[in-house]
């Protein structure tokens, strides 16, 4: 089975399988017509939406990994002067 644990929060997750099962009950009621490609484009930009903020927590973490980087340099470059005087 497919983890997704620190990939998709509780709320993404639930949006995906509402619009899914959306999309599953707009084939079964409507068919296999011109519909479809509107039902299919909602599904898409859902997803596409989670895909982009998944990105972009992941690009905050990075970011905030390397800032915490350049704050303990800081720190220790202070405390170097500090001990120095």
């Amino acid at each position: 089975m497919i983890s997704l644990n620190g990939h998709l929060d509780k709320w993404s997750l639930v949006v995906v399988v509402i619009t899914l099962i959306l999309f599953i009950t707009a084939v079964f009621v409507h068919g296999i017509t011109h519909d479809i490609l509107l039902e299919a484009s909602v599904f898409l930009v859902s997803v596409k939406l989670i895909i982009m903020s998944y990105k972009n927590m992941k690009n905050t973490r990075r970011i905030n990994k390397k800032l915490d980087e350049i704050y303990e340099k800081i720190c220790a470059a202070e405390s170097f002067k500090h001990n120095e005087r």
